[in-house]
């Protein structure tokens, strides 16, 4: 195993990594940055130096904004190591991660920014685990990468601003949408009025969300609003999705159903904090967008000190807002460190807050109106699959609820849920909403599971080289922490 030892350590290579990056060596730091991709962009950005598709006609401006971004990052001749998984991170700062052709190794920095980004929001209903349905998230990352489109018309379902971009995206390149059934409520519309002030500040954002509208209006793509009770049908053999059913609220008469080979589902997303758990940051719950989020101050910094987190990892924000937010946890690292004193720290930081208030003034309407109904988040029917790695049912943690499990952590032990090669990171949410439901309880007092190393499958040979070699025969060894 190598060992290196770094100024500062950015996980994660989108817009919030990329930016920390470029603020931290601009004050003076040596930055590395490490990516499990191949190229820097994250998935917002993902191979924008790169895409097939790289056309404003096509993937939209603000997908071509990321090569600016990239660009820069280049340039800067920073630390880069791509296809490097981290696997391992101690309260400590120091680091496990394997590289691709490289082994494992040792990472001791000084400070970490984690800019891990989002992940799509599980959204169980029944057949959700069925070929044929994936997420509108991956659609988009099989666009942009390798110019992937669906060949026959597909349906997307649910909720979130990101149905009708991947929508627009796939008219532009030439591509039919069969139908879009929007799973958001009425009240939930109603409720994101009052925050309707605070969303004409933000810099064009709403004017971006009509003209979406209008393209997908102009081409004809059904849309259904006010769509529940969605369920995704089988085949004869059960092997493969071929429709999907779904009702409209308030009206009468018998579900409506539209085939297809190919569904999409979707309904938003939340940040992947399975890292800050693993370190033992300390997290809350964020009722308005419905997910844990680790605790951080103004600067980004986690309860445990010297490390970071910036951008959706922190809280979704988008990746404007990204961009900002690793700057500023950049600055202050570069000020716990000794690089800069306060008073450069503050007046750099100045702008940046500026602009990190602009970008986000949309975030209380997104949330309000894009809020996923209870419905969506808890499936009701008791057949239905929560955690897809152990194939175990919502009625099975309604079962564990009913015995007296009082988290997460204890169905696990009764169920194996959430002991699968994702860790959680599909069902977490909606087991801690399933228990609450259950026992009448707040999600914040359920809690989550608890996350150990290795964070992701990790070769059995590269966890050995992290365990030093023994220096004398058959001398026991412990793990690293």
């Amino acid at each position: 195993m190598t060992v290196k030892t770094v100024d500062l350590l950015v996980v994660g290579a989108g817009p919030a990594g990329l930016a920390a990056a470029l603020e931290a060596k601009r004050h003076g730091l040596t930055p590395l940055v490490i990516d499990e991709n191949p190229l820097p962009g994250g998935q917002i950005y993902r191979s924008v130096s790169a895409s097939p598709l790289a056309d404003p006609a096509l993937l939209g401006e603000d997908y071509l904004y990321g090569r600016t971004l990239v660009q820069a990052f280049d340039d800067a001749d920073i630390a880069y190591w791509p296809r490097t998984l981290v696997w391992q991170i101690g309260q400590d700062r120091r680091v496990f991660a394997t590289r691709e052709g490289a082994g494992t190794w040792q990472i001791d920095a000084q400070a970490i920014v984690l800019a891990g980004g989002a992940m799509e929001r599980p959204f169980p209903i029944p057949g959700w685990t069925l070929p044929g349905v994936m997420g509108v998230g991956a659609a988009q990352t099989l666009l942009k990468s390798a110019a992937l489109a669906p060949q026959h018309g597909a349906v997307l379902a649910g909720c979130g601003p990101l149905h009708y971009l991947f929508a627009w995206q796939l008219l532009r390149a030439g591509v039919p949408v069969r139908a879009i059934l929007d799973t958001t409520q009425r009240t939930a519309r109603r409720d994101a009025l009052r925050h309707l002030g605070g969303a004409f500040r933000a810099p064009g954002y709403l004017a971006k969300g009509i003209k979406l509208l209008r393209a997908i209006r102009a081409a004809g793509v059904e849309h259904m609003t006010d769509v529940e009770a969605l369920r995704v049908l089988g085949s004869a053999g059960g092997d493969r999705a071929e429709a999907i059913e779904y009702r409209v609220a308030g009206a009468d008469g018998a579900p409506k159903r539209i085939d297809t080979p190919l569904i999409l589902l979707h309904q938003g997303v939340v940040p992947n904090t399975q890292i800050t758990r693993s370190i033992g940051c300390e997290h809350v719950w964020h009722d308005a967008q419905l997910c844990w989020v680790p605790r951080t101050d103004a600067w980004g910094e986690s309860s445990v000190p010297r490390i970071f987190v910036a951008g959706d990892g922190g809280g979704i924000a988008g990746a404007r807002a990204a961009e900002p937010s690793g700057r500023l946890a950049a600055l202050q690292a570069a000020h716990a460190l000794g690089r800069i004193d306060t008073s450069r720290r503050d007046s750099a930081a100045f702008s940046l807050r500026r602009d990190l208030a602009r970008h986000t003034a949309i975030r209380p309407f997104l949330d309000a109106y894009y809020r996923p109904s209870d419905a969506m988040r808890r499936p009701a029917d008791d057949d239905t699959v929560v955690c897809r790695c152990e194939e175990v049912t919502a009625g099975d943690v309604r079962r564990m609820a009913a015995l007296g499990c009082v988290g997460p952590n204890q169905t696990k032990s009764f169920s194996r849920c959430g002991m699968g090669p994702c860790q959680g990171r599909l069902c977490g949410l909606t087991v801690a909403e399933l228990l609450a439901q259950a026992q009448g309880r707040a999600v914040a007092d359920v809690g989550y599971y608890r996350i150990r190393a290795p964070l992701k499958p990790v070769m059995l040979g590269d966890l050995a080289m992290a365990v030093p070699a023994p220096t004398q025969p058959a001398e026991r060894q412990e793990f690293p922490r």
